[in-house]
């Protein structure tokens, strides 16, 4: 199996305090048929950081992250959390291994509140008796999601308030919190500003932020280059279902970018 310039050995991978990637993936391999969509990718993300994931149609991005969700097991490869291998056979097993994703439909639920949809599937019970028969402590889901959305400034009316009656910046910020809230690794985020307009994909963005600031790693699959430009540390390119380039973000300019994912050049440039 053929390797890009960007594959770089183990201890390329590693930064300067020798901590290894938070979630990382060599070599996968994805096939649907005759159809290789993955050809031995490579994608590596470390701790606190923000990493842009590229590439042009066609090049692998979702399937990669659908593997790294757990929705596609690789056929070749493997994927490490923190340096250890592990296997997601599906999105539960990336979720217990830390590992949270919100794709474009958000997943979320209109006729519940913004504090309940926080808490699906996480819901908390009541204490003694009523919690053992299946009593929500809907007052400590209420507060909880309250501190929780004002550390990552997300601002909606109130947390009582039905996803439906939130606008689609509000709705998208909600659902990028609850990945934030929950996920002890990595939040993967595909196209999260995608249906947004200015001041609302501002608003996404900023979560993001705080997220990064606040130690989380986030991995941004998006189309747009200025903001992937400004928003991410460093950005892993797909091309052909392989990681073509890893590029700092202030290295680099939108022709950049769209160079490495052409394979318009063959000055592809590594992160070492």
């Amino acid at each position: 199996m053929g390797t890009t310039p960007a594959a770089t050995a183990d201890t390329d991978n590693l930064p300067s305090g020798g901590e290894p990637p938070v979630l990382e993936a060599r070599g996968i391999v994805k096939r649907f048929g005759h159809v290789e969509a993955l050809r031995g990718a490579d994608f590596t993300v470390h701790r606190g950081e923000v990493v842009a994931l590229i590439g042009d149609n066609g090049a692998g991005k979702s399937t990669l992250i659908k593997t790294l969700s757990g929705v596609h097991p690789p056929d070749e490869g493997e994927i490490l959390v923190g340096g250890r291998p592990v296997q997601f056979s599906t999105p539960v097993d990336a979720r217990r291994a830390g590992v949270e994703t919100v794709y474009q439909d958000l997943a979320v639920a209109d006729d519940l509140s913004v504090a309940a949809n926080l808490y699906l599937g996480r819901e908390i019970l009541r204490s003694g008796p009523l919690g053992r028969l299946g009593l929500l402590d809907k007052r400590a889901m209420r507060q909880g999601a309250a501190a929780a959305l004002d550390e990552l400034g997300v601002r909606i009316p109130r947390v009582t308030t039905p996803i439906a009656m939130l606008s689609g910046g509000q709705r998208q910020c909600v659902a990028v919190a609850r990945a934030i809230i929950w996920a002890t690794n990595v939040v993967i985020l595909d196209e999260p500003t995608a249906a947004l307009g200015v001041v609302q994909t501002g608003r996404v963005l900023d979560v993001v932020r705080r997220a990064r600031d606040a130690g989380m790693s986030v991995v941004l699959v998006s189309h747009n280059m200025p903001q992937v430009l400004d928003i991410a540390d460093r950005v892993e390119v797909l091309r052909l279902g392989r990681r073509a380039a890893q590029l700092r973000a202030d290295e680099v300019t939108t022709d950049d970018l769209v160079a490495a994912m052409t394979g318009s050049t063959s000055t592809d440039r590594d992160e070492r």
